[in-house]
């Protein structure tokens, strides 16, 4: 799937496009520092290229993959989001990351949410799951947000992480979660959603 293929989701204060080589910079002040360190960084700049190859070549692949989140107003980029399933994963992930500097918005949430809705809506997924460093606190919070749930039954990547499962299109379509994502997204971020000392995203 060529980049000019792959689909554009607009949000509220968002543009999702697929990965494009002028987007990498970003990518890697992000993986090689130590915003990476729950996601198997730092990572040389080797590495980190290699990544970033395989967030392309993973489109050409499956058909989905991660999309670049930017501003709607500035074409910033500001992370990604969007489905990843790598050789070795037990099952489709949703996945996201978010540079430094940008927590606190529920951008995030936004682009989560878009994303997720996306593949259940566009390729008929029934079931989805986020890995995570349990020590990664924002974003156990945000799986929680966006009603995942704690799946101990599941596999996981490695000994290291757990597994959230996401709600089914049925469950998320279901009036109070529902409802809950979209008056948290109006608001942009909802203070009682807010653990303290914990940053969003």
């Amino acid at each position: 799937m060529a980049h000019s293929a792959i689909p554009v989701l607009e949000t509220e204060r968002l543009v999702l496009k697929g990965p494009a080589p002028e987007d990498y910079p970003n990518f890697e002040a992000t993986f090689t520092s130590y915003r990476a360190r729950f996601m198997g960084g730092p990572l040389s700049e080797y590495e980190s290229w290699m990544l970033y190859a395989a967030e392309i070549g993973h489109w050409q692949i499956h058909g989905f993959g991660m999309w670049m989140i930017h501003d709607r107003e500035t074409d910033a980029t500001l992370g990604m989001a969007g489905g990843w399933y790598p050789k070795g994963w037990p099952e489709r992930e949703i996945a996201w990351v978010i540079w430094p500097r940008v927590e606190g918005r529920g951008i995030a949430l936004e682009a989560v949410h878009a994303a997720r809705g996306w593949c259940y809506d566009r390729l008929g997924w029934t079931t989805a799951v986020t890995y995570v460093d349990p020590k990664n606190a924002s974003s156990v919070r945000l799986c929680e947000r966006l009603g995942a749930t704690l799946d101990a039954d599941a596999r996981t990547v490695d000994s290291h992480d757990i597994v959230y499962r996401h709600p089914s299109p049925a469950a998320l379509a279901a009036a109070p979660l529902a409802a809950r994502i979209a008056a948290e997204l109006a608001d942009h971020i909802d203070p009682s959603c807010k653990p303290k000392g914990v940053p969003l995203d």
